[in-house]
């Protein structure tokens, strides 16, 4: 009987699998302090504009701004309520007008409201011509219109532009004899309601405090005043001899206006086993708050930008704001904007307009030149720095704005406020208060911050308004 017997298999250095001879990485990473990062937060900004902005300690917790008595010179602007095509003007809003401020009868800024004429207008079409009868008051419900006037030499040339809630004519109210002293044509499909003097005439012989109003305002148009509206100062000069000199003082207003500081907050909340465990290497209850504060100055901002009652893009004065003229923001747009004001220090803008106003000085073959601020090299604009501020709003429709200001005290400028010194104080402004341990252990601090921003004098703050940030196509 034989036996058959395997030969054992060949020793393949391939196929043999290495045995481990040393501690693995993975393992070894389990006996090893990791290094640590702290946390971190994508919704930190630049914050440029709160760092541009002068600070003032304001004590008492309001700053108030006074300023010269002046009277309303040009119109400010009204709201619409539409409906499909049709679109009315909201009767309370008929007080922007200059003749009407400060008229509160509801009763008969109704029954003016439905006297106005809805009317449509192509691109190019004249809405009123120079020299013609002045009998109408017109409210620009929707699209833009040129003011075209006539230069030195007889040319045509483009003296402003008008867009939705702009109002041309109030002084139509007073004197319905007047003429046009401009040519107003629609750059865009434009929609307008217009009021005719004698329906006005209607509606004041039913409520003659109406006519009473707009006569008494029309009176301090006579005033001899500057050209920023203040009552004028009389003076002589180049006189000879002993004549006798004239008399004058500077009036101031009655009601100046006071900016309170507003104020953000939140509760931080963290556990005490967090707080007494959890400390190393970082603290966790330095970390959390250091985040909370970030959030906050981001809120404060936000609040500067868009705030209603103190914020830029509403605290500008009404004959302060442009539109563009074909949209997208050019270099004439900006040259404009800060042509409106003297010494205007910064500009302030999203990043997508921004790199619109890039593409229309690309397609122009210009640079813009770029200036160096706390060792940051950001582009400019005839020497003043364009900023880029993500908290100013880009609508649905692609538009945008963008921002002008001259800033400190001493310029007459815009300035931020705040308070310093307060209790638990970590920051300027900013203070964290301790609130106290729950029955479930958890510890609670109060953070807040206290901030507002006053405009001294209208120039101060300009805006350059429908700015198209959208990239069109061939663009």
């Amino acid at each position: 009987m034989s036996v058959e017997t395997s030969a054992p298999p060949a020793a393949n250095a391939e196929e043999q699998t290495e045995q481990q001879q040393s501690l693995s990485t993975q393992a070894a990473r389990t006996l090893a302090t990791t290094t640590k990062s702290e946390p971190q937060m994508q919704g930190i900004s630049s914050r440029w504009l709160t760092r541009m902005l002068p600070w003032v300690n304001v004590p008492g917790g309001a700053y108030r701004v006074n300023r010269r008595l002046s009277f309303t010179v040009g119109d400010g602007r009204v709201s619409f309520i539409q409906s499909g095509a049709k679109v009315k003007v909201v009767p309370e809003e008929l007080g922007e007008l200059p003749l009407l401020r400060g008229f509160s009868d509801g009763d008969a800024l109704g029954a003016l409201a439905e006297k106005f004429v809805q009317k449509e207008y192509e691109p190019g079409q004249v809405v009123i011509e120079a020299g013609r009868k002045a009998d109408h008051v017109y409210l620009i419900a929707h699209g833009k219109v040129e003011k075209i006037g006539k230069g030195p030499y007889g040319a045509e040339t483009v003296l402003g532009l008008m867009a939705d809630g702009d109002v041309f004519g109030g002084h139509v109210l007073g004197n319905g004899s007047s003429k046009w002293g401009f040519t107003a044509r629609a750059a865009t499909a434009t929609t307008v309601l217009a009021l005719p003097h004698s329906a006005y005439k209607a509606v004041a012989d039913r409520y003659t405090h109406l006519r009473e109003h707009v006569r008494a305002a029309g009176s301090d148009g006579h005033r001899p005043v500057n050209r920023a509206g203040e009552a004028d100062i009389v003076l002589a000069a180049g006189h000879t001899g002993e004549p006798a000199l004239p008399t004058t003082f500077a009036d101031y207003e009655l009601d100046p206006r006071e900016y309170e500081l507003d104020v953000a907050q939140t509760v931080l909340k963290v556990h005490t086993r967090v707080a007494d465990l959890y400390n190393k290497p970082m603290n966790q209850t330095e970390q959390q708050l250091r985040l909370t504060v970030e959030a906050l100055r981001e809120r404060q901002e936000y609040e500067l930008v868009n705030n209603r009652d103190f914020g830029m893009l509403h605290n500008a004065e009404y004959d302060q704001r442009i539109s563009t003229f074909s949209g997208p923001p050019t270099p004439d747009d900006l040259d404009e904007l800060l042509s409106m004001r003297r010494g205007t220090r910064c500009l302030f803008a999203h990043p997508k307009a921004i790199a619109a106003f890039g593409r229309e000085c690309n397609k122009r073959g210009i640079y813009f030149s770029g200036v160096e601020i706390n060792g940051n090299h950001l582009p400019a604009w005839r020497g003043v720095p364009l900023l880029p501020c993500g908290k100013i709003p880009v609508t649905k429709q692609g538009t945008s704005s963008i921002i002008a200001m001259r800033t400190g005290q001493d310029d007459q400028g815009v300035i931020g406020l705040y308070q310093t010194g307060i209790p638990d104080e970590i920051e300027p402004g900013l203070n964290v208060r301790f609130m106290g341990i729950d029955e479930k252990a958890i510890i609670s601090y109060l953070v807040s911050t206290y901030y507002s921003a006053a405009v001294l004098v209208p120039d101060a703050l300009g805006v350059l308004e429908n700015v198209e940030v959208a990239r069109l196509n061939g663009s």
